[in-house]
């Protein structure tokens, strides 16, 4: 199968994005005694340590009692109304359901209100043609489930590639309790639909599994101490054969306890089986390695240079210029080789892609014969297919429209019937999402218009609103681009509610899509004078919108950056009339609630109210807490002193600290978490919403959902309750 775009990942990073509603987690244990000699240590004491214990009595009885608080005040007609909507929204069974091929088959999860924890399905291509596909259920979680008396949260599944000629009959299926990162690993068996008697079984853990063999699996797990890295990940990696306890299975590879993680892959592709090693130093750092016998071998390049391996090729992408044989590639190019040659020493590199100013690579996916490239032209989409026998040119997929996002992937690049077929998915703010399916054909002119295969309807009436793209110049210089859905001849007065959303972080890009949810809850609300609402995107630094520049200009001590290109863009609404400070609301969540924090904190005279969703707020003790460890290269290193001195200038927590500016007051502030949340935990949130109470701010309320990991929410009932929650809190605050 095909791999994707090279790039330092590591599973479970902070995410954000509206449309991020589906996550897991379960209770990461209480913090770590601060270690003597860290910056903390001469810092005066904390007064709501007390909240990090994350389950006790204690800190709970605060839980409640604050979510009470917040549903009594919000969980009214109007609240329900806004969830309503939302649901109707999300369990809708004209959604498209999304497959993946395997074989024959087109592989579907899926959850509506009869089915709130999901059902993994599949169906026949001349079946998913039609409008009500047939549907094989292979695994009903809620029933499994009721079965089990565990609120299973299903998390993925891998398939064991079976003989050439035959059917898939294997897969392991991950199951969160709770909805959480941690899950457990269970082998399920497709001609029978059930888990396998004596079958592969792994507890419930932050695992990495990958099929060696029928028999073999490489997992990457908590097998005890040391086998963990200090952010919680696995350390070791072991081969464990079918009936053998996991303390017996042989470790194959290690990496230091410093690190974030370790894990091993098997390469199934028929005629380039491998095993490949990864060592994940840190977010934008690794190495990786390729078994040649009983040894790793390790491809040579700089550890910020992303690797990812398909059949003969070897793909790299730099994320810092990277010279090689007297050529320098620039960040974000896309570069490859034959790879028996490269680690030869005798390949040759060959770029295939070159970022410009404005236009940047997002991923790349291989068709039999062709790559296809998702390019971002100032955050609007453009599609290339590269052509490697042509000596690799490219030429442009004419799809699409300007301020809309395309994706293209293949649909099974290993079929000879389809191996040049891609899926091709288009959406907008005011445009439900269509997928079509295509072909690559032999040059520009033969390219097969892609067919539309299902479309969504329309969730709310958009006929009155309008995209709009704008650019705004940020503090240093810097030109910052975002997008405003807006109705039409919008009174500029200053007196529209604006939900303005950001993240700016991880390289991660916020483009357009489909407002489904959002529509119902938001944009079409009136005010009591009749206004409609409006939506801003921030495409701001620490984001990946124009590739790996865009977001190194907002890490470690830049990080300021990316919280004055947001402010700069609410400065602009206001300055254009748009929106006024008491009419302008912001959210964001995760590293996005980062953002909120420090808009709170630092900016609190251009905005009414905040939404700052499962945030890291507490800068000082991050690394000490949940996964937070894992996220030093984005942030800094608070025990370092030289680090900590920036870090604690957007630690909002500790920005409480500072006075605001003389008749200043906070903006209404959500703060919002969930218990199970094991990526970044509760606990930060929990001690912000305290302090700011603490220090008399009327206008804070916090609310914990008890489930649902790092996503806030684990059904599509929870998740209409998440966004409404958020949305009412907003409105309330900013519409009037």
């Amino acid at each position: 199968m095909s791999t994707s775009y090279p790039s330092q990942s590591v599973p479970n990073a902070p995410e954000s994005v509206e449309a991020a509603v589906l996550g897991s987690g379960i209770p990461a244990a209480p913090a770590p005694i601060q270690a003597i000699g860290s910056p903390a240590e001469n810092t005066p004491e904390d007064p709501f340590l007390w909240l990090e214990e994350l389950d006790s009595e204690r800190a709970m009885d605060w839980v409640v009692g604050q979510n009470d608080r917040t549903e009594e005040e919000l969980f009214d007609a109007d609240f329900a109304a806004t969830k309503g909507a939302i649901l109707t929204v999300l369990d809708a069974a004209d959604r498209i359901p999304m497959v993946t091929k395997r074989g024959d088959h087109y592989y579907n999860f899926w959850r509506d209100s009869q089915h709130p924890k999901g059902l993994w399905r599949r169906t026949s291509w001349e079946s998913y043609q039609q409008q009500e596909p047939e549907w094989e259920i292979l695994l009903d979680v809620d029933a499994l489930a009721a079965a089990e008396g565990i609120d299973w949260v299903y998390s993925g599944a891998q398939m064991l590639r079976p003989a050439a000629g035959t059917e898939y009959t294997r897969a392991l299926v991950k199951l969160s309790p709770d909805g959480g990162d941690q899950v457990r690993v269970r082998e399920f068996d497709l001609p029978t639909l059930a888990f396998v008697a004596g079958g592969f079984d792994l507890p419930v853990a932050k695992t990495n599994v990958s099929w060696a063999d029928e028999d073999t699996l490489f997992v990457a797990t908590d097998v005890g101490e040391g086998s963990l890295t200090l952010s919680s990940y696995a350390r070791t990696v072991r081969r464990l054969s079918r009936g053998q306890a996991l303390a017996e299975a042989e470790e194959i590879f290690a990496i230091d306890q410093s690190h974030v993680l370790a894990y091993v892959s098997h390469d199934s592709t028929p005629g380039f089986e491998r095993d490949v090693a990864h060592d994940v130093i840190d977010f934008y750092n690794s190495k990786t390695y390729v078994r040649s016998g009983d040894e790793w071998v390790h491809l040579d390049v700089p550890t910020d240079v992303g690797v990812s391996l398909h059949r003969d090729w070897v793909i790299f992408s730099p994320q810092t210029p990277w010279t090689r044989n007297g050529v320098t590639h620039i960040p974000g190019s896309l570069v490859l080789a034959e790879l028996e040659g490269f680690m030869a020493g005798t390949g040759a590199l060959r770029e295939i892609f070159v970022p410009t100013d404005s236009a940047s690579l997002q991923s790349i996916d291989f068709t039999a014969s062709h790559i296809l490239l998702n390019v971002l032209q100032d955050v609007s989409s453009q599609i290339l297919i590269c052509d490697p026998a042509r000596d690799f040119a490219l030429r442009t997929l004419n799809v699409g429209a300007p301020l809309h996002s395309f994706s293209i992937s293949a649909v099974d690049d290993e079929d000879p019937e389809c191996g040049e077929d891609f899926w091709l998915t288009l959406t907008g703010f005011l445009t439900p999402t269509t997928l079509a399916r295509g072909t690559v054909g032999p040059d520009a002119a033969n390219d097969p218009t892609p067919l539309p295969v299902k479309s969504a309807p329309a969730r709310f009436d958009a006929e009155d609103f309008e995209v709009t793209q704008h650019f705004v110049v940020s503090d240093d210089g810097t030109r910052i681009p975002y997008f405003q859905v807006s109705p039409h001849e919008l009174p500029l007065d200053g007196k529209n509610p604006v939900l303005m959303n950001g993240y700016g972080g991880f390289q991660a890009s916020l483009t357009p899509s489909y407002l489904g949810a959002l529509g119902p809850g938001w944009l079409v609300r009136r005010t009591e004078q009749g206004r409609r609402g409006s939506y801003v995107v921030a495409n701001i630094r620490g984001g990946g919108e124009y590739g790996p520049r865009w977001h190194r200009a907002a890490l470690r001590e830049n990080r300021h950056r990316a919280y004055e290109d947001f402010a700069a863009i609410a400065r602009d609404l206001i300055n254009r009339g748009v929106t006024s400070r008491e009419h302008l609301a912001a959210t964001g969540r995760s590293n996005g609630g980062l953002l909120m924090g420090n808009m709170i904190t630092g900016y609190p005279e251009l905005f009414g109210a905040i939404s700052c969703g499962v945030p890291l707020l507490d800068m000082r003790r991050y690394t000490r807490l949940a996964a937070g460890h894992s996220w030093i290269a984005e942030y800094g290193d608070p025990e370092v002193p030289a680090d900590w001195e920036f870090v604690r200038t957007f630690s909002p927590y500790h920005r409480l600290d500072d006075a605001l500016p003389e008749g200043t007051a906070y903006p209404a502030s959500l703060i919002w978490s969930a218990t199970s949340d094991d990526r970044v935990g509760p606990v930060q949130a929990r001690k912000m919403a305290a302090k700011m109470m603490d220090m008399g701010v009327g206008n804070v309320r916090y609310h914990e959902s008890l489930d649902g990991g790092h996503a806030g929410a684990s059904d599509n009932g929870a998740t209409a309750t998440m966004l409404a929650t958020s949305y009412e809190f907003l409105w309330r605050h900013v519409a009037d």
